[in-house]
């Protein structure tokens, strides 16, 4: 059976994989995404191309053997007025992201590619649209105190698993995608690659 490895250390896309019964070894992927994503953004990427490079620069950056399949995984945000939002560095830039996300809608584009000795072997984004309501700064202030610096670790500083639900009006798209990854694809490619028996 071919090995799979998951070039993350999201937690989210482990239990995904975990739960789904997929056979997997979690390694860290060497690669400074702040950095890759400057450049991608200078390069004239849009959201949804971003998300699947930087998911294969991190299957990329990963030394691993050559029968083994290395799994990168990555996920953007992109905001109604075209602006690529990142994880918040703290609560306050976590509020303002959700004041610029209220009453509008979004989508987020979530990114996996498979590798096998360095060389891209498969790829694939799906989409999301995710409406935020209209909520109060009551609410929000509430919502930051509840979640605390756990957010911190999401583009748009929500978890929709979580308290994060009462945040939306309306989603449109697969729960794993909006979670980070494009779980049913990926599992069809898993088989095709026989590391799941199909």
């Amino acid at each position: 059976m071919t090995r799979l490895l998951l070039a993350s250390q999201s937690s989210t896309r482990r239990r995904m994989l975990e739960a789904a019964c997929v056979p997997f070894e979690a390694v860290a992927a060497p690669l400074d995404e702040e950095s890759a994503k400057a450049g991608l953004l200078a390069s004239g990427f849009e959201a949804r191309d971003m998300a699947e490079m930087l998911a294969e620069l991190k299957a990329k950056s990963v030394e691993a053997p050559a029968d083994s399949l290395v799994l990168g995984a990555d996920q953007t945000l992109e905001r109604a007025d075209g602006a690529i939002i990142g994880k918040p560095g703290n609560l306050a830039d976590a509020r303002e992201q959700l004041l610029s996300l209220r009453g509008q809608e979004h989508k987020l584009h979530s990114g996996a590619v498979l590798v096998q000795g360095g060389e891209r072997l498969w790829g694939t984004v799906e989409t999301a649209a995710l409406t935020v309501r209209t909520f109060s700064e009551t609410f929000l202030d509430d919502y930051l105190a509840r979640e605390g610096e756990i957010i911190l670790g999401s583009a748009g500083a929500y978890r929709v698993e979580a308290f994060g639900a009462q945040l939306f009006s309306r989603i449109d798209g697969s729960h794993f995608a909006i979670l980070g990854l494009p779980l049913l694809r990926l599992l069809e490619e898993l088989r095709r690659q026989g590391v799941l028996t199909s």
